[in-house]
């Protein structure tokens, strides 16, 4: 892909971009510095489960999993986070997560994932609320025991 342009006009000129992704919030699915990402064109409605790249109103670029819909659009989750965010709609989705390429072996999302995974992404995403939510109110207050000890 070419420094100077965007993903959205790869996606148009080629239908499909290669490229790493920068970031923990799909770990371990995805590991940054090591795997190399394969997105293609949306050519269905996203269901439950895709993982599309999307366009914040903010402009910049996201890549997590689509946890559910409803009639305001899609309500989207990092693997590795905690916090829904909704409204992102297809006027947003660039693409979808189609493949990953490690070790230089290129392999589906699905056989990436494995079927355990997967289970536990899309079934049981409400435990991961909790567990990573205690993992960061455990982090906040290391930050805080380590700002007082500083001073």
């Amino acid at each position: 892909m070419s420094n100077y342009s965007t993903f959205e006009e790869e996606l148009a000129r080629h239908g499909k971009i290669v490229y790493t992704n920068v970031g923990d919030s799909m770990l371990p699915l995805i590991k940054q510095g090591r795997d190399a990402l394969i997105i293609e064109r949306v050519t269905s409605p996203l269901k439950r489960g895709d993982i599309p790249l999307y366009k914040r109103n903010s402009g910049k670029y996201v890549l997590h999993r689509v946890v559910g819909k409803n009639k305001q659009g899609y309500r989207i989750l990092g693997d590795n986070r905690f916090r829904i965010e909704r409204g992102i709609n297809d006027s947003h989705v660039i693409g979808v997560l189609t493949g990953i390429i490690r070790d230089g072996r290129e392999m589906t999302v699905r056989e990436a994932e494995g079927g355990l995974y997967r289970f536990y992404i899309l079934n049981l995403y409400p435990v991961r609320f909790i567990l990573l939510g205690t993992r960061e109110l455990f982090r906040r207050i290391r930050r805080r025991l380590k700002g007082r000890k500083t001073k």
